[in-house]
């Protein structure tokens, strides 16, 4: 079981934060080449940050930036239609995996097939609620078919994956190092 001290938590859950607010399409304070983090934020949030709280927080930011983009920002509304609130399942799947990972986490190689586990059958469903509930419910497609999803699926899902894959491997990377560093500080003391 994974459990930081609420010290930690909030310096992760502010880290976090602010990588939604840098990546998160095209607002003010968007970095041009840096691939969007949400997906990734709310699974590493579900598996660092302890109270529920930090959950719908999370969503307020995003539908705030998200809001902010397209009044003041002038980026286009096209992907704000009713289908919007799909992204509520779509980012409470990937905040419960990693609810799921925290539960089932240990510092050993055993713990690879879990995370990649966890990881991979949200990041699907996620993506049926959030590309599906677009494109079936969001209106801007005559006669939504299937087959026509399948194509889009095939189209724009691996480049969700390279996005969610790329900051979960920089959390990899630094939580392999806070915890080394961590164990080797208590190995001296």
């Amino acid at each position: 079981m994974l459990t930081l001290s609420k010290t930690n938590q909030i310096i992760i859950g502010l880290i976090l934060a602010a990588l939604v607010i840098t990546t998160r399409g095209h607002h003010f304070a968007s970095i041009n080449y840096l691939p969007s983090a949400s997906l990734a934020v709310f699974f590493l949030a579900g598996l660092y940050l302890r109270p529920a709280l930090a959950f719908p927080a999370l969503l307020a930011l995003c539908a705030g930036l998200d809001y902010a983009a397209i009044t003041v920002g002038g980026v286009s509304s096209f992907c704000v239609t009713p289908a919007y609130g799909f992204l509520l399942p779509a980012y409470g799947v990937m905040w419960l995996a990693g609810r799921w990972f925290a539960k089932h986490y240990s510092f050993s190689s055993g713990a690879i097939l879990p995370l990649i586990g966890s990881v991979s059958i949200a990041a699907s469903v996620s993506e049926l609620f959030s590309s599906g509930g677009f494109y079936f419910f969001g209106g801007r497609y005559a006669d939504p078919t299937l087959a026509v999803f399948g194509e889009r699926l095939m189209k724009y899902f691996p480049h969700q994956l390279e996005n969610l894959g790329f900051w979960l491997g920089v959390a990899l990377v630094v939580h392999v190092a806070f915890a080394l560093a961590s164990g080797a500080n208590r190995a001296k003391a």
